[in-house]
């Protein structure tokens, strides 16, 4: 055999191997999982969501460290965080973003249209078009809702079931990092038949903004407060529920520590099982599923709970049939 055709043999051979070998290195690539979370790590409403979210993938085969690489980034409710960590977790060009709030997630859709995104506890997804539809989102978003108008109006329920005389209910939220609840409360207030507890918005900016509003609400009497999720309101969760009580403003939160630290009452999803359900849609994507196929979800289990301990200091008398409703009540 010539030499040249000897070399021709092997450059034959060569080019036969290499995408062998590039599809052999990139099967035994690890995939990448990006996490931004809206709120605190140390935070005890966040610390039950990693958990389920890290034990959902566990239980699907993945595992942190050895065969999928999860990057964690916490935003700690500001804005400024939020920004620049979703940035820095976009250039990481992973396989799929766990993106935690309706800020985190609006910020993604402004910076990727290609990276797969799961989201955890998005608020009106449809509306603030971060999807097509639940049922075919299209393009690269997916994942679980949160809260809507219907559940802000079950909270006026509550507040009424528990107060008598009640006569408004003000949502408290930052619009710079939660804007949907302004379209929530137009939506409430059009929804509203004549005698209903009327809703108010109670757009704060900052911290001596919230105790201003919170002071003036109470002096009002017949009054209720709602805390929504917010990253705002997450990480001042424990100085709103004792503010609340010191002003004895009856207060429900979807946040459960909020009634554990003070708060007349709890009422929301069971956000520890959302992040365990996105989970699986993580793993779905992994496995080469596409967001788009994926349709959004909705909780599916709520928590309810009271303090009653936080009723008597108001001089409240829960019914007994709102205590027979709690899945839980603090004596």
């Amino acid at each position: 055999m010539k030499r040249r055709d000897v070399i021709k043999l092997l450059g034959g051979s060569a080019a036969a191997w290499w995408p062998l070998a590039v599809d052999a290195q990139q099967a035994g690539k690890v995939p990448t999982v990006g996490v931004l979370m809206a709120g605190a790590e140390n935070s005890s409403e966040n610390k039950p969501r990693i958990d389920a979210f890290r034990q959902g993938l566990a239980e699907l085969g993945w595992k942190d460290g050895k065969n999928v690489r999860v990057i964690y980034r916490w935003s700690a409710g500001k804005r400024e965080l939020i920004d620049q960590y979703a940035k820095e977790l976009v250039a990481l060009k992973p396989d799929v973003i766990l993106a935690n709030s309706t800020p985190v997630i609006s910020t993604f859709k402004s910076m990727t249209s290609t990276t797969p995104v799961v989201f955890a506890l998005s608020m009106d997804p449809v509306g603030l078009g971060q999807v097509q539809s639940l049922s075919h989102p299209g393009g690269n978003f997916t994942g679980f809702t949160f809260i809507d108008p219907e559940l802000v109006g079950k909270w006026m329920q509550l507040l009424r079931d528990a107060v008598p005389g009640l006569t408004e209910a003000a949502l408290l939220f930052n619009p710079k990092t939660v804007h949907a609840y302004t379209r929530f409360v137009e939506q409430v207030r059009a929804s509203n038949r004549p005698g209903a507890v009327e809703i108010r918005a109670l757009a704060v900016g900052s911290t001596e903004e919230m105790e201003s509003a919170l002071k003036a609400l109470a002096k009002k009497g017949n009054s209720g407060l709602m805390v929504g999720p917010d990253p705002f309101n997450q990480v001042r969760l424990k100085q709103i529920a004792q503010l609340a009580s010191q002003l004895r403003l009856p207060a429900v939160s979807v946040y459960r520590p909020f009634v554990e630290d003070g708060g007349l009452m709890m009422y929301g999803p069971d956000t520890a099982d959302i992040f365990r359900r996105a989970a699986a849609y993580v793993d779905r994507v992994l496995k080469g599923e596409k967001t788009a196929d994926l349709p959004v979800q909705q909780p599916n289990k709520f928590e309810f709970v009271i303090n009653l301990k936080t009723a008597k200091a108001l001089g409240l008398t829960v019914p007994p049939t709102l205590q027979a409703a709690a899945d839980e009540v603090i004596e």
